[in-house]
């Protein structure tokens, strides 16, 4: 009996994911042809990413940037999509209605499903973003924060943030203390 050899099917490129997200009831990521669901985050996450959000849309009201929250997409070329917990776009020419692609500021709040991604795929990826200036990794189960910084010449730079510590941010400028992160938060 013959059987028939199993075919492959070819992966979505990156405006097909966008073709099929604008009809899921799920969110998901995409990263090299591949299609990931995302899971809902917890009470503690959405304190956190909330904080940061209002934080830096204040800080952000009076200048040319924007601020957005976890369901605006973040495109990277065509290699990924993401939807990062808070992200500032300040370039006005970055207007596609569906995701930003310059973002200044990404920031991720660590979930334990998520961790690895975040410290080591998204980073490598968000390093890839021309307009990128900071990369802020904010853990749920610690007040501790990483901030990843591009500085002259293109140089990557991280420092870690704990205890009563500020966290600069470079768009828009302004120092975010932990207790102003984690408010609300034991």
């Amino acid at each position: 009996m013959a059987t028939e050899a199993p075919r492959r099917t070819p992966p979505p490129t990156i405006d097909e994911f966008l073709e099929m997200e604008e009809v899921s009831s799920t969110k998901h990521e995409y990263v090299a042809g591949e299609v990931y669901a995302l899971s809902g985050a917890t009470q503690r996450h959405n304190l956190i990413a909330g904080n940061v959000l209002a934080l830096l849309w204040a800080a952000a009201r009076s200048g040319g940037c924007r601020v957005y929250g976890s369901d605006m997409r973040l495109r990277i070329g065509d290699d990924a999509m993401y939807y990062p917990d808070v992200q500032v776009v300040c370039d006005p020419t970055d207007t596609e209605p569906l995701f930003t692609t310059k973002p200044c500021v990404v920031v991720e709040v660590l979930s334990p499903s998520t961790s690895s991604i975040d410290l080591r795929e998204k980073l490598l990826l968000y390093h890839q973003i021309e307009s990128l200036r900071a990369y802020v990794i904010v853990f749920q189960d610690q007040r501790r924060v990483i901030r990843h910084y591009r500085a002259e010449e293109n140089a990557w730079f991280v420092a870690l943030h704990g205890a009563d510590s500020q966290v600069p941010f470079p768009c828009p400028e302004v120092d975010l203390t932990l207790a102003d992160i984690y408010q609300g938060l034991d």
